[in-house]
């Protein structure tokens, strides 16, 4: 494929890219003549068409059918922007709905290579209207439960970007690509070029990952494990304590399950699967909010590298915010099993955070992809931009797609459970603590002023909220303390 800086790849070498030595098998559907100079009789159409062909040894824009990437099988569609820009025109929007209704069919995931600069002007309203059709299949595919990744290529502007790229469930696109709604001829004159690029729109949260050419297969491989179709997968393992820097592992640990504990308040041992020694449960809530506080303690990104031999990211909300305290994506263990992870990262959660869970939650309960998420926060960022972005609301969609899934969803609390902000990722009757953690109605320092008490008594608060492990199992809220 050449470099992105030197020339396009055509649609044939942008599906070689990533099919490479296992081929391609090319489907085409039944054509459909058009009157001549296309519906409007726009003059010089038919000699613009004929032009494109030779130009590029295709027939259309769109170049469709089945292949495998890495080990995996799918519909490949490919855009050809030397073929009139790789615009949507009527016969485009024949062979798009034939290779959604292929993947439909053989129920395969569907892989869009998208490189086009929006409907044909010289079709009119026939070729907008094809943006309908695109936008039908597409749904037709996600209710069947079948992955859409969209791979955007230089340039993606336009519907082809508001439809089958920014449309699909997994959105990966190529360094310096120009992508965006709006193409370079149409957008106003001091626009911000960032703005409409790949990198651009990755910082808004509309893009899912850039991805180097050279490491296009080998990441479509991983995601295509992933997404699937998947059949009756198992709840996600609760993932192994993990230690505070410093000290000992704790005996057991490395079983990815945990056994559940019923200790008395106040009582300083827990149990954990695999049995042995473990570290000491709080002996007071005070005692517990000071080490789910306590910065060596294991973060997301540790348990995140521990549970998993694959990560892959989802990133953003789609509504241009992201928030880097909040970590979502789809995830592959050792042996394979795909689990997908929303994972608080102990800062307040931003509304882009929450829809960005909503998101992945949605996704994984679509496809058959159990859950797992981990809980540290102080509670939903409160600020007067989080208010301005819609914090509410995005807790409640969080809450909504949690209460909604189908799939298992498995949660432990790794350090702070602030409040709502928190219990909006909690799985009813499926969560688990770990010994360095809280759960509280709100944190003891607010709660002791709602109180109208002096902050010299917010300790006596904590303990008074009954917010340690043991206290969160002894109350039914945890079904287990790990480690």
């Amino acid at each position: 494929m050449p470099d992105a800086d030197s020339a396009r790849a055509t649609a044939r070498e942008a599906i070689a890219l990533l099919t490479g030595a296992a081929g391609f098998t090319e489907h085409r559907s039944p054509p459909r003549p058009l009157p001549p100079d296309g519906p409007l009789g726009w003059a010089g159409y038919d000699a613009a068409r004929e032009r494109a062909s030779a130009r590029t040894g295709e027939e259309e824009s769109v170049v469709y059918g089945t292949g495998v990437v890495g080990d995996r099988a799918c519909v490949l569609l490919s855009f050809e922007f030397g073929f009139l820009g790789g615009s949507l025109g009527r016969n485009t929007g024949d062979r798009l709905a034939a290779a959604y209704e292929l993947a439909l069919t053989r129920r395969l995931p569907l892989l869009a290579l998208v490189a086009t600069g929006g409907s044909r002007m010289q079709e009119g309203m026939v070729a907008l209207a094809q943006l309908q059709r695109v936008a039908a299949a597409s749904t037709r595919l996600r209710a069947a439960g079948l992955p859409q990744i969209a791979v955007v290529r230089d340039p993606t502007t336009g519907g082809g970007w508001a439809t089958v790229g920014a449309g699909a469930d997994v959105v990966l696109a190529l360094p310096g690509a120009q992508v965006g709604f709006a193409g370079s001829r149409v957008r106003p004159p001091d626009a911000d070029p960032y703005a409409y690029s790949a990198e651009g729109q990755f910082a808004a949260g509309q893009v899912d990952a850039v991805v180097p050419a050279d490491a296009l297969a080998a990441t479509v491989t991983q995601w295509l494990r992933a997404l699937g179709p998947h059949e009756d997968l198992p709840a996600a393992p609760v993932p192994r304590a993990l230690p505070t820097a410093g000290a000992e592992p704790t005996a057991g640990a490395g079983t990815g399950s945990a056994a559940g504990v019923g200790t008395a308040a106040g009582a300083g041992t827990g149990s954990a699967a695999g049995g042995g020694a473990v570290a000491p449960l709080p002996g007071t809530g005070r005692e517990a909010v000071a080490r789910a506080r306590d910065p060596r303690r294991p973060r997301a990104e540790a348990y995140l590298a521990d549970y998993f031999a694959v990560r892959l990211p989802l990133h953003g909300d789609r509504s241009g915010a992201t928030d880097p305290g909040l970590l979502c994506g789809l995830g592959l263990r050792a042996d394979g099993q795909p689990v997908a992870y929303v994972a608080q990262c102990g800062t307040p959660t931003r509304p882009a955070g929450y829809r960005a869970a909503a998101r992945t939650i949605r996704l994984a309960d679509r496809l058959g992809v159990p859950v797992l998420t981990l809980v540290d926060t102080p509670g939903a960022a409160n600020d007067a931009e989080a208010e301005r972005a819609g914090a509410g609301a995005a807790i409640a969609d969080t809450f909504a797609a949690v209460a909604a899934a189908r799939v298992p969803v498995t949660t432990l609390v790794i350090g702070e459970g602030g409040s709502g902000g928190a219990l909006a990722l909690a799985a009813p009757e499926n969560t688990h603590v770990t010994v360095d953690s809280y759960f509280s109605v709100i944190a003891p320092e607010p709660a002791a002023a709602i109180l109208k008490r002096p902050p010299s008594e917010t300790g006596a608060t904590a303990d008074q909220l009954r917010l340690r492990p043991q206290d969160l199992v002894d109350l039914g809220f945890a079904l287990s303390i790990v480690g």
